[in-house]
């Protein structure tokens, strides 16, 4: 049934209005963590106004944020008009389509035009990470606001076994890695050390060893990106894992991806920070996703009984 114009845009707005507010809610609080309440609309607004501003004021932070709200209104009821063509909406999906696309192109597209001076004017991990939470509000309001039967949030994953189990295998690499840097850490006398430089590097923008932030908070908020990459990677693992189970041919592929990952972790913390491989150790870098890689391995192999035997009975696999 095909929903009024009228009702789309109300719930659009009011739907974008409260992505936004996520995203608000998760710069205020980063900043704060950071010590610096309002950095960052102080930042966009400076891009946005091609202006250096020395301190946040009010008249500056009320100004930017109606103009953000304004943009997600905007936003919102572009998803709400999206969502309304489909029968029967696939939330998960358009809630990362709107987080992973949609808002990520409007905010580097803004800042070329606006001719910032570096795209990485905001730390990207809490760009994308900001806008998956809003993406997923957004969806779970529309999908509230329209009445949709279907379960959404946790209680849907029971029609949905194998994300499931990938969440778990991914739940079980992250907690191998924080394990083996914990205890890295407090051998060397400095507990959370390793968390507070890779968070200090990706989430701050530190330049060097001089510039670790070594807060719980920080700690935390890299706690949250370090579980999200891996939860990911577990899905793709097990994903790739069932596939291989219907095709056993296919598990040079599974191979591939886990180096693919090892050498990928690696040149990214090459890249963002390479002051940081200097610090922990690119040797215990290396063995931790080792670690991780056999552990999730462990449990897909674990979870999927076929595997093993359709492995094994594949001619071209057999030694």
């Amino acid at each position: 049934m095909r929903r009024p114009a009228q009702a789309v845009i109300v719930h659009g707005v009011i739907g974008g209005l409260l992505a936004g507010l996520v995203v608000v809610l998760w710069f205020l609080v980063a900043d704060t963590v950071a010590g610096h309440p309002f950095r960052t609309p102080t930042l966009l607004a400076g891009v946005l106004l091609n202006r250096e501003f020395s301190q946040a004021t009010f008249r500056l932070i009320t100004a930017y944020t109606v103009l953000h709200f304004g943009v997600f209104a905007i936003l919102g009821v572009m998803m709400a008009w999206i969502s309304a063509a489909f029968t029967a909406p696939p939330r998960l999906l358009l809630g990362l389509v709107f987080g992973l696309l949609l808002q990520e192109v409007t905010f580097y597209v803004g800042l070329l035009l606006l001719h910032a001076p570096h795209l990485g004017v905001v730390a990207w991990p809490h760009v994308v990470g900001a806008n998956i939470a809003a993406g997923l509000v957004l969806m779970s309001y529309l999908h509230y606001a329209e009445h949709d039967p279907r379960p959404v949030g946790l209680a849907a994953l029971r029609n949905h076994p194998a994300l499931v189990r990938g969440v778990v295998t991914g739940l079980i690499g992250a907690a191998v890695v924080a394990v083996w840097f914990f205890l890295l850490d407090l051998a060397s006398g400095a507990p959370l050390r390793t968390p507070a430089a890779l968070g200090s590097a990706l989430l701050l923008g530190a330049a060097g060893p001089g510039e670790i932030v070594a807060t719980f908070g920080l700690v935390a908020a890299y706690t949250v990106v370090h579980v999200t990459a891996f939860v990911i990677a577990g899905i793709v693992f097990v994903a790739l894992a069932e596939e291989v189970e219907r095709v056993p041919a296919m598990a040079l592929l599974v191979l591939l991806t886990a180096i693919l990952l090892e050498g990928l972790v690696l040149a990214t913390i090459g890249v963002a920070a390479q002051w940081v491989l200097g610090t922990v150790g690119w040797w215990s870098v290396a063995v931790a996703n080792v670690l991780a890689v056999v552990a999730m391995g462990w449990q897909v192999w674990r979870t999927h009984p076929m595997l093993p035997r359709r492995l094994l009975e594949h001619p071209q696999l057999r030694v």
